[in-house]
């Protein structure tokens, strides 16, 4: 991880969620919700990255002024650091069903970031070996230990998607379709991995990506198209090989919605939006159930949950302000169980991570789909600045948020 990059994450992460607060001006009536904080491990701040199925946690959280990684028991009970390989930080970037843990550590002596791979539990913490690249950055984990991301080359310009073998043996390159750049940001179980890979050598990243899958173990790289923009990017994949992410366009207008396919990522579907220009959707179950943030008509950021035939805005949920959330602007990730977990701003003015669930019998009010059409009219230049800035927070926050920080690696 070059220095430059790495004081850009840190930074991104030091001032999340920094005047974003969401209003709550109407409530949801829900039966059998619950949201619970998850504390800091003593610390100031504390981040999550991905659930699996026992309800183990994996994130992030401040500890003397550097990042460590943590796991949680099931259901979110108790926070563990986890080891670094030595260096002084490491991210805790995602967990199987096994409670493998992978993400990426600064080695003793080095200041670039290796990948990593623990036992179940995150216990005993090992190095994933790369002889093709450096600066590994991690995103998926399956449940055979198959790990993705993507690496720097050492001497030439652009980054690849990865994938490993099963235990995080061995590397391999992805490639591209056809750029210098190209990230993979979920894998499900029979090795498809989806992501987003630069088409052309001459556009910028930016405008010029598209969301992929791949078959299994990471054969063959499928573009899945925009819809009717110019990017795509994916963040997410499940068993039946669903994909989500967002779709949007960067020319006289920039905006962005979530997106969900089909199986094998077929039939590209629009999300949609709150009312207002952004969406992403960050993570989806077997159900096909898909999580993420989306702007209101207000301007505000709230974490929504697409189910049961349409959206539902968590920040909302009566459960929610009653606890006396401030906000819950983005939620990162949905297990098989109805758990999710995310980011927010909790009643005493501080970021912390929650974890929040619905049972079988939980009553859902879902709302339609809401599709700008033509997009709303560009905000204000300072108003449009702040956004951008906003939604690069929580695009890195996310653990799948992925293209706001690979962009930024191609800076």
């Amino acid at each position: 991880m070059s220095i430059s990059y790495k004081c850009i994450k840190l930074k991104f992460i030091t001032i999340f969620f920094t005047g974003i607060y969401a209003a709550a001006n109407s409530a949801i009536i829900n039966a059998e919700w619950s949201i619970r904080g998850l504390g800091n491990l003593g610390e100031t701040d504390s981040f999550v990255s991905a659930i699996n199925d026992s309800g183990r946690i994996v994130g992030n959280f401040l500890n003397n002024g550097v990042y460590h990684g943590f796991i949680s028991g099931n259901d979110g009970i108790g926070m563990t650091d986890i080891s670094t390989l030595g260096g002084t930080e490491n991210f805790a970037q995602a967990i199987n069903n096994v409670g493998q843990v992978a993400g990426e550590s600064t080695n003793f002596d080095s200041i670039f970031s290796h990948a990593f791979i623990t036992e179940s539990g995150g216990k005993n913490i090992n190095y994933v070996g790369n002889n093709i690249g450096v600066n590994e950055t991690v995103y998926g984990i399956n449940d055979s230990g198959q790990i993705v991301g993507d690496f720097d080359f050492i001497n030439a310009s652009g980054f690849h998607a990865f994938i490993t073998g099963s235990n995080g043996n061995g590397i391999t390159d992805l490639g591209t379709l056809g750029g210098l750049y190209s990230s993979a940001t979920g894998i499900n179980n029979s090795g498809q991995v989806t992501g987003w890979a630069q088409k052309g050598s001459g556009g910028s990243v930016s405008v010029d990506s598209h969301a992929f899958i791949t078959g299994p173990n990471g054969v063959g790289m499928i573009d899945l198209g925009t819809l009717n923009g110019n990017f795509s990017v994916a963040n997410g994949i499940n068993n039946s090989g669903q994909v989500v992410g967002n779709v949007g366009e960067v020319s006289d207008i920039y905006y962005h919605n979530a997106f969900i396919t089909g199986s094998d990522g077929m039939d590209m579907t629009n999300l949609g939006t709150l009312g207002g220009y952004f969406s992403d959707a960050l993570s989806i179950n077997d159900a096909g159930e898909a999580v993420g943030w989306a702007e209101t008509a207000s301007g505000d950021i709230h974490a929504f949950l697409y189910s049961h035939g349409g959206v539902t805005d968590l920040s909302l949920l009566d459960v929610v302000t009653a606890d006396g959330w401030k906000s819950i602007s983005s939620a990162i990730d949905i297990n098989n169980n109805g758990q999710i977990i995310g980011n927010g701003v909790n009643a005493h003015g501080a970021s912390e991570a929650f974890l929040l669930s619905y049972t079988p019998d939980t009553i859902f009010t879902p709302n339609p789909i809401f599709i700008p059409s033509p997009p709303p009219p560009i905000p204000e230049p300072e108003t449009y600045l702040m956004l951008l800035t906003g939604l690069g927070v929580i695009g890195f926050m996310a653990r799948r948020r992925k293209y706001n920080e690979t962009f930024a690696k191609a800076l």
